[in-house]
């Protein structure tokens, strides 16, 4: 079999600064591979997330794997794939298009070191608490809501978002892809934590497809549409957000650390 010479970055995104914001690996393909090899490829780089571009007449595809699964949507690995194309492939226009499997069509535009995603909104939706999720959480929630894919569970403070311990072993049974947790900011409208357990992610250090959920919510709490962020893990990262209808804008910056080139 012929060996492939495949271009590999790895950027920080919602951050401006290396060792911070959400890590994610954007690898640029001339076409696309089969599955396994994509799946194999996450795994090695073990990253909350991997990119795979390919060029097509409107843009890029784009797919996203976390190291043991596909995934849907992904903020931080767009936000980084954008970056890579923006800053390090010298993209000549504005905005950049990708295509992808199953959010549709996804635009990135560049504002100076800002880059604003277009992303589907995801609003929170009323439903009864999963089982085994306050005992996972180990908190006491004061309200608990549904959405596409992730619970959203709103608690009465930043400290509280901050201080939450989970027990994952347990987390890892409550029937969700994750679960965002949430409070008013004391510097900022809102923060929040994100626990994926089931798709190999415990906690990730900042996850724009959960401000799809976010979004909507804290504009309808707070009457307001643009709004300000903070994702507290340890990394931690800022986002930008805007409430528009059926979409959501998710800005925030990036930091390149690492370009290389993956041998197969």
């Amino acid at each position: 079999m012929t060996e492939m010479k495949i271009p590999i970055y790895q950027v920080d995104a919602f951050t401006s600064e290396v060792f911070s914001g959400n890590p994610a690996a954007v690898v640029l393909l001339d076409h696309w591979i089969d599955d396994s090899t994509l799946q194999a490829v996450a795994a090695e780089n073990n990253l909350s997330e991997t990119a795979f571009l390919v060029r097509n007449p409107e843009g890029f595809g784009l797919r996203w794997f976390t190291p043991i699964t596909e995934v849907a949507l992904c903020g931080h690995a767009t936000l980084g794939s954008a970056f890579v194309l923006f800053v390090c492939r010298k993209w000549p226009e504005k905005s950049i298009r990708f295509r992808t499997r199953k959010s549709g069509e996804l635009v990135v535009t560049r504002h100076d070191d800002l880059l604003e995603m277009d992303f589907p909104a995801r609003p929170a939706h009323a439903q009864s608490p999963p089982a085994g999720l306050k005992e996972a959480l180990r908190v006491s929630p004061q309200e608990i809501l549904g959405s596409a894919e992730d619970l959203l569970v709103v608690l009465d403070s930043e400290e509280t978002v901050r201080e939450v311990k989970p027990d994952f072993i347990a987390l890892d049974r409550v029937a969700c892809r994750g679960t965002i947790i949430t409070a008013r900011g004391d510097r900022s409208d809102f923060v929040s934590r994100f626990f994926a357990p089931r798709v190999g992610i415990p906690e990730d250090p900042v996850t724009g497809s959960a401000h799809c959920v976010l979004t909507p919510y804290w504009a309808g709490v707070l009457r307001k549409t643009e709004l300000h962020a903070f994702q507290v893990s340890k990394r931690g990262g800022e986002l930008f957000c805007r409430h528009a209808g059926e979409r959501v804008r998710i800005s925030g910056r990036a930091a390149l650390y690492l370009e290389g080139t993956i041998t197969i």
